[in-house]
């Protein structure tokens, strides 16, 4: 299937960043059904998968940018998402990232956000972005960190407390 509007893809070292497909529901199912979704509005089911998918779509159709999919290229293995969205009634754009079970600590995370950064600032000149993090989220608020962004601030979102980091705009405006 050919979406009616292009989502570019990135390429790294490792890493392709490339358009939400339905081929990735399963392991997005599966990544709802583990505690690590609880983060992301989870848990969900296989039908919250399902929305989750087509929100991330549609998130591109309606604001120009959203959650790339992240493989791994030397394997093709779905790893996780990472992209920039802005939900209705959320102050700004935040750059957002998840890593499925099994991938983390190898530096994906870090590679993906780095290049979802750069394309966002290069591209849509969304910067300096911001990642509103749970504080109970320490694996996030770490990658936060070491990406360079710095913790700003707090804010309340559906009665959940979250830090605000603040990303470096990497293009001078």
């Amino acid at each position: 299937m050919t979406l009616a509007f292009a989502i570019p893809t990135i390429e790294t070292t490792r890493l392709s960043l490339r358009a939400p497909a339905e081929s990735d529901l399963a392991s997005m199912t599966a990544f709802g059904a583990s505690p690590r979704s609880g983060f992301v509005g989870g848990p969900y089911d296989h039908w919250g998968a399902w929305r989750v998918l087509l929100a991330g779509i549609g998130h591109w159709a309606l604001r120009g940018y959203g959650y790339w999919s992240v493989d791994l290229r030397e394997t093709g293995a779905f790893i996780g998402r990472v992209g920039v969205i802005y939900p209705n009634g959320t102050p700004e754009p935040e750059l957002a990232w998840g890593l499925f079970d099994g991938f983390e600590g190898k530096g994906y995370g870090t590679e993906a956000v780095l290049a979802a950064r750069r394309y966002a600032d290069e591209n849509f000149g969304l910067a300096p972005l911001a990642s509103f993090i749970d504080p109970k989220n320490a694996a996030s608020m770490r990658l936060a960190l070491r990406v360079g962004a710095v913790l700003e601030g707090q804010m309340v979102e559906d009665g959940t407390t979250l830090h605000t980091y603040r990303h470096p705009a990497l293009v001078a405006t």
